[in-house]
């Protein structure tokens, strides 16, 4: 399932997801944000499980922000899954 996520409280503007039936994360492509930081979490969770990249990243802020872009993947995946 590919699906697209508008991110609320960061700098990024929309993360596409794609996850298969087995709830596998297979992509993720970040469009703004901090673009290096954002390949590497893309490129971390490929091949991960939808729940544990949920759970490592869900609390994470950035700076004083309640939030964070990876945060916002979390909430992401909880909102299609």
């Amino acid at each position: 399932m590919k699906f697209v996520y508008i991110p609320k409280g960061v700098c990024s503007r929309q993360i596409t997801v794609d996850v298969d039936d087995n709830g596998i994360v297979r992509d993720v492509k970040f469009i703004g944000g901090c673009n290096g930081n954002l390949k590497g979490i893309s490129e971390l969770v490929k091949g991960m499980k939808a729940e544990d990249v949920i759970e490592k990243l869900e609390n994470i802020t950035c700076g004083m922000k309640p939030t964070s872009c990876p945060a916002q993947l979390a909430q992401a995946l909880k909102e299609n899954l």
